[in-house]
């Protein structure tokens, strides 16, 4: 059987035509932080398991009055593959993006698969009863309610 060649990405460059091209500082540090992320990335969030590669997801934390509430982007993701759990003071989400099956021949391909885990420390006593999480549109939300002990209190100042 003949395979048939995968299309990648080439990078090209140009030779500096005047003495202002030569030397750009931002174009520099642009190129920096692109190497950087590109090996931060593969650091940070490719940590080798048995079957394939851990990854994070990004997520975002937001604390509100009475609750911290966590979304995690988990495109593809269905919600029995996704775990939640709450352990004292740390919130983990993990589980597992799937391959699907495909028809075609894959000429490229970024998006992650496999094995994914979250973890964060909650900055406050949780009402660990009372957490919900909802997986919609791509996103997981998981919404942990805080202890009466952890909420804010609004005190009265009387004269004296």
């Amino acid at each position: 059987m003949k395979e048939k060649a995968m299309a990648l990405p080439v990078r090209r460059t140009t030779t500096p035509t005047s003495l202002t091209e030569r030397w750009n500082p931002f174009r520099e540090l642009d190129d920096v932080r692109t190497r950087m992320e590109q090996r931060m990335q593969g650091v940070w969030s490719e940590a080798p398991t048995g079957d394939g590669v851990m990854w994070a997801p990004a997520a975002d934390i937001e604390e509100t009055e009475d609750a911290w509430i966590v979304e995690a982007d988990l495109p593809g993701v269905d919600r029995k593959d996704v775990n939640v759990e709450m352990r004292d003071f740390e919130l983990t989400i993990s589980g597992e993006v799937k391959e699907r099956e495909r028809k075609g021949i894959i000429r490229r391909r970024t998006r992650r698969k496999g094995r994914f885990e979250y973890r964060v420390t909650i900055p406050g006593e949780a009402d660990a009863e009372s957490i919900e999480a909802s997986l919609h549109d791509g996103v997981l939300a998981v919404r942990i309610p805080k202890s009466e002990r952890a909420k804010p209190r609004r005190i009265a100042v009387k004269s004296g």
